[in-house]
Formats: C-alpha cells, structure tokens, sequence
C-alpha cells in the first residue's frame, strides 16, 4: 500500500515532469524522490512514469493515476477540516420530522433560515405524526422533530417555536360570515361538521372537543389531513377547525372565521429533541433557531 507522501511526490513529478524541479519543489534532494516513486510503482504493480536521460513522461497507468491521486490528496487535506466542522456542529447532518401542517405553515422559512445560518449542514426531512416523531426520536432515527404537544419531559426536551389561532372554515358564502361577530358554540347547533380524526389526529381532535361541545350527529366526515378537511369545506361538505396557516393553502371558495369560545393561539408547535441528543449540528441548529426567534 502506497502512502500520501508518495501520492504528494507522484504528483509533484507528474506536474513538473522533472525529477529536479520536483524535489525543488518539495524541499527534498532527488535521490530520496526516485526512491519513492520507485516504491510506489512497485506498490501500484506497474510503471508510471517513463523516463530517459532527457525527459521524463506520464504513462497511460499514470494520466489514470494522477487523477485519482490528486482526489486522494485533496480529501485527505480537507478530512481534519471536515472532523473539526461536524465536531463543533458546522457541519454533518439533521435529521428533521415535520407534521403535514407545519409544511404548508412553518417549514419553509425555518430551512431557510438553517439553511443560510447552516450552509454546511445537510437537512433530511421525514413527514409524521406527533406520536411517529416520538418514537423515531427514542429509536434515534430523527434528531429533531417539529409537533404538537403534549411530551414527556423526562424523555424529551422542548421548545415552543409557533403558536397560532384555531379557526373555524366554513364554505364562502355560508350564514356564518354575515354575523359579523367571532363565532359561539351555539353558532354551530346545526353546522355539519368535518372533524378530525381522534387518533390520526388526535391533536387537533382532542383540542376541539375539550374546548366546544361538539354535537357527534353533525360530523359528516372524519378526516386526518388539513389540506383534505379546506377541500371538503371549498366543496360545500360542511366546516371544519383549522389552524391559521391554512390561509397559505389559497383554495378559493373558503372563509375563515374567529371563534368566541376558543383560547387565543390555542395552536402550538413545539420543536423536540431528546434528552440524551448528542449531535452537535443539533444544538447548533437549536441555537440559530433560537436566535431568530429573539
């Protein structure tokens, strides 16, 4: 096996084509350079250079060498540079789960800003479910995930990264946008309602129906995905609690409307990790969110 030094010298030859001006170059008598080139072809098994008393030339096995050689070396120069970036979180790799309805909300803008911040960090995306982040999470398939709460807090550390309020959409036209006040639960006695799903959704389920008294014999439809529940609304099918950001799907033919009876930004998004994380690109990542945020 040949050594970068005798790569480094090969390629000093190569390029000067002159065993002199090489050892020149590299600040070493020639003898001691023909003896390093001689062990290196014996290493690689054939003849690389041609030589005489008036030149010296590559051979086809050297113009195939050289190449390869010149990549060896730059990646060898550029290893310890690399080692030191992932080592303190300039560079290496994230893996990030998102919910569907933080990628039409949030997502964009925060790989952005990663991005910008991070250049040399690669993001790796997954789209899941709360409960799907948690368990990659505890597996160490994802290192930082972006859902809805409730966490462990013995298992996870969390950070709230957006809040928004729940609306309520209903199709354009209906009665319920020419009251010209917010919404009240008795509003919506005799609205058909299209609901989340209680397990596919439980976020979102579970934060309507502790807040509002939601009549089951209206729910017309039980759907898991936003963008499912706004096209349901453009058809005319019923109304449906959506977070804010659904506004940046621009289906024509929905109005959103406030609700009385509702918290305001009742809807949360939590960046989570584990505590036992020990990617430094995570909390460099962490950091420059955290710095936006500010």
């Amino acid at each position: 096996m040949f050594t970068l030094d005798q790569a480094r010298h090969f390629i000093a030859v190569a390029e000067e084509l002159h065993f002199g001006r090489a050892a020149e170059r590299l600040a070493m008598t020639q003898p001691p350079l023909s003896r390093q080139i001689q062990k290196l072809e014996r290493s690689v098994g054939v003849a690389l250079l041609e030589r005489d008393s008036r030149k010296v030339s590559l051979t086809a096995a050297g113009h195939a060498f050289l190449a390869e050689a010149r990549r060896l070396v730059v990646a060898a120069d550029r290893a310890p540079a690399a080692a030191r970036r992932i080592a303190d979180g300039r560079a290496g790799e994230i893996r990030i789960g998102f919910t569907a309805a933080t990628g039409f909300s949030l997502l964009g803008p925060l790989l952005a800003e990663i991005t910008r911040a991070l250049p040399d960090i690669d993001l790796t995306l997954e789209e899941q479910v709360t409960g799907e982040q948690v368990q990659a999470l505890r597996r160490g398939d994802l290192d930082l995930g972006l859902a809805r709460p409730p966490f462990d807090s013995d298992l996870f550390e969390s950070w709230l990264l957006f809040s928004e309020h729940l609306l309520l959409a209903v199709p354009a036209g209906h009665a319920l946008t020419r009251l010209g006040r917010p919404l009240r639960a008795a509003d919506l006695g005799d609205v058909p309602l299209i609901m989340h799903h209680p397990t596919r959704a439980r976020y979102f389920y579970d934060l309507v129906v502790r807040q509002l008294p939601v009549e089951h014999d209206n729910v017309v439809h039980t759907v898991s995905q936003i963008l499912t529940m706004i096209s349901l609304v453009a058809a005319g099918r019923g109304a449906a609690f959506v977070p804010e950001s659904a506004r940046v799907l621009g289906i024509e033919g929905v109005a959103y409307l406030r609700l009385a009876d509702l918290a305001p930004d009742a809807v949360e998004l939590h960046a989570i990790w584990s505590r036992e994380a020990h990617n430094p690109a995570l909390f460099r990542v962490l950091d420059t969110l955290r710095r936006n945020a500010a």
